[in-house]
């Protein structure tokens, strides 16, 4: 990581244009700060307006995919990412509301694809993430599993939210952003001769 992160969020308060498009980004409204995240994205106030649309129907109702698959893909490709950042903020915003439990969180930073805290049906989208990941593509046999539970339209929104977070956690790391104070801490891997 720069010693010095080349993008710092913008200071609170905010105020103006950048004011108001941070609140529009803000999942809840009025219940929490501002996320550095956004305010990060706000030195860019053209780039952040084009986002609201994207984000929106990224974390919104039309997503063709339910919370937890949504949630699932989102923390994994944090994970696979090491975004620290988003990774806290997903999984205190949402982990819970989308079934996640504590151990499935802890195994999307931790865990590979065969562990045992998801679903058979799980492990798939975590194994799409993390051949995206790698490969940037998926493999037919991979690709043929994941018809069995997903429809092509819901197969597409999977695959631009995991590209979509992505460049979320570039932008975060690059920021080299501090967790926020609510967000789940990230899991650390167990040190040598510490018993898991």
């Amino acid at each position: 990581m720069p010693a010095t992160p080349p993008i710092h969020p913008l200071p609170l308060p905010l105020e103006g244009d950048a004011a108001e498009v941070v609140a529009r980004m803000m999942p809840r409204r009025g219940t929490l700060p501002p996320l550095a995240l956004f305010r990060a994205f706000a030195r860019n106030l053209p780039m952040a307006r084009a986002m609201l649309t994207w984000g929106g129907y990224e974390l919104g109702r039309m997503l063709s995919v339910d919370l937890h698959d949504r949630e699932l893909v989102i923390v994994r490709v944090c994970a696979r990412c090491g975004c620290g950042y988003e990774w806290g903020v997903h999984a205190a915003g949402f982990g819970e509301r989308a079934a996640l439990d504590r151990a499935a969180l802890a195994a999307t930073v931790l865990g590979d694809e065969g562990d045992q805290a998801w679903s058979s049906r799980d492990r798939l989208l975590v194994a799409l993430v993390d051949r995206l990941h790698e490969h940037a593509t998926v493999a037919d046999a991979l690709w043929q599993r994941l018809r069995r539970h997903w429809t092509e339209e819901q197969l597409l929104d999977l695959l631009m939210l995991a590209g979509w977070y992505h460049a979320i956690c570039y932008v975060a790391n690059v920021a080299a952003l501090p967790p926020e104070p609510w967000a789940i801490p990230y899991p650390a891997a167990p040190s040598a001769g510490t018993p898991q």
